[in-house]
């Protein structure tokens, strides 16, 4: 249901100082540094995981619209056009129109709302990073 979630912060290497300290005994750690050359996006991002499997970012709130972003997951690309056309039919706003976003990784498929607080709400669907094609760890 949930791919993922994104928190603003204020200082991004305070922030990761703390994350990292306060989620090693649950076993997960940062798996990805990217700066906005990496992502396609403004600001410094780290991802945490464990498993191989990155689900909780931080970002420096220069790249944040607020302070929380939320992604779900699509079955497919179709899914994702659905649910931007029904967020936007609801009050959402565009905040990124459905289509690649291969800054990312390779096959991946999503489309951004703001909700009516101005929360960041995703749909993706990973196409080929489904069969492993991720980005690698550069924590």
């Amino acid at each position: 249901m949930i791919d993922h979630l994104g928190l603003a912060v204020s200082d991004i290497d305070t922030a990761k100082a703390f994350y990292d300290a306060a989620l090693a005994p649950l076993g997960i750690t940062a798996m990805h540094v990217l700066d906005a050359s990496e992502w396609g996006g403004a600001g410094k991002h780290v991802g945490y995981g464990r498993d191989g499997e990155d689900a909780f970012w931080i970002g420096d709130t220069r790249a944040a619209t607020t302070g929380a972003h939320v992604a779900f997951t699509a079955v497919d690309e179709a899914q994702v056009q659905a649910f931007h056309a029904a967020a936007l039919a609801a009050g959402g706003r565009d905040n990124g129109a459905p289509g690649p976003r291969p800054e990312y990784h390779p096959g991946y498929y999503g489309a951004f709302v703001l909700d009516p607080d101005g929360n960041n709400i995703e749909a993706v669907f990973h196409g080929a990073a489904d069969a492993g094609e991720k980005p690698a760890v550069v924590a």
